[in-house]
């Protein structure tokens, strides 16, 4: 539910219209509670718990052994989130193939939706956990945004492993009567807005012009053109024939392999089942 923050971005950028975030969550609005790819900056929808690690180690993976490029893939996580298998199913898989192009952010709030999340403000348990793994794992306060960037610094000098950045902050900071407490996720303040803006604006030093702009950056990421995805040629069996289906899946591995090369199968260790090494 930190989607608004995104559009926000995106209108600031000037891809969103100010007057549609006003829309948000509405039936008919594309800026929905969780993004969707229906927006064309969005590749993957968000909602499912636990998923997001997947994919950004799948992200990392490409970038360091396929891309061969030097932009750096960041997961922001939930420490309630951290209860899925899944996600450590991917730690591990990110330690295993060192991607040390990867850095976790893990937001340790202590509070999940309905209930306290299991290991409240335990941080160094939070450490151990990804350290156990293999991970560079670094304990810092969410909201001192100096050291936030001490420890991205670090994150972007650490070879051969992957970073966790386990990050103290306060659920709903700085808001009158919402601030650490539970009943809050993902809910519109009501009566509660008026005195939350102000305490937003009494923080805000510069109100702009600020004259930031963004830094120059390295895209050194190769074009890849995946227009062309298809099968080399029709498939050649005969009404009748009897092809086990892991059979058919190597066969069309084979021939999507000869159009794009940038096609690829995981397999959990069952290549030499599934056919996909032919």
């Amino acid at each position: 539910h930190a989607a608004p923050v995104l559009y926000a971005t995106w209108a600031e950028a000037g891809l969103i219209p100010f007057d549609e975030l006003k829309r948000l969550r509405k039936i008919d609005s594309l800026l929905e509670g969780h993004p969707t790819p229906r927006l064309n900056f969005i590749d993957i929808a968000t909602g499912s718990l636990g998923q997001g690690l997947g994919v950004g180690c799948g992200m990392a993976y490409c970038g360091k052994y396929f891309d061969k490029s030097s932009y750096r893939i960041y997961c922001v996580m939930g420490d309630g989130e951290c209860s899925e298998g899944s996600v450590w199913e991917a730690v591990e898989f990110a330690v295993t193939y060192k991607l040390d192009n990867l850095v976790v952010i893990v937001d340790v709030n202590r509070l999940g939706q309905s209930q306290k999340a299991p290991l409240e403000y335990n941080l160094e348990q939070h450490e151990a956990r990804f350290s156990a793994f293999g991970f560079s794992s670094i304990v810092v306060d969410g909201h001192d945004i100096a050291a936030l960037i001490n420890a991205f610094d670090i994150a972007a000098s650490t070879k051969d492993k992957p970073t966790a950045l386990i990050c103290k902050t306060l659920k709903g900071k700085g808001f009158p009567d919402i601030e650490n407490k539970l009943d809050w996720h993902g809910k519109p303040l009501g009566e509660k807005t008026q005195a939350a803006l102000e305490t937003i604006k009494s923080l805000i030093k510069n109100p702009g012009p600020h004259g930031i702009k963004p830094l120059q950056f390295v895209d050194d990421a190769p074009i890849v053109d995946l227009s062309n995805v298809r099968l080399s040629e029709p498939p050649k069996y005969s009404l009748g024939d009897q092809v086990p289906t892991r059979k058919a899946f190597g066969d069309a591995l084979v021939k999507l392999g000869k159009t794009c090369d940038r096609v690829l199968s995981l397999d959990g260790d069952t290549k030499n089942s599934t056919f996909s090494e032919i």
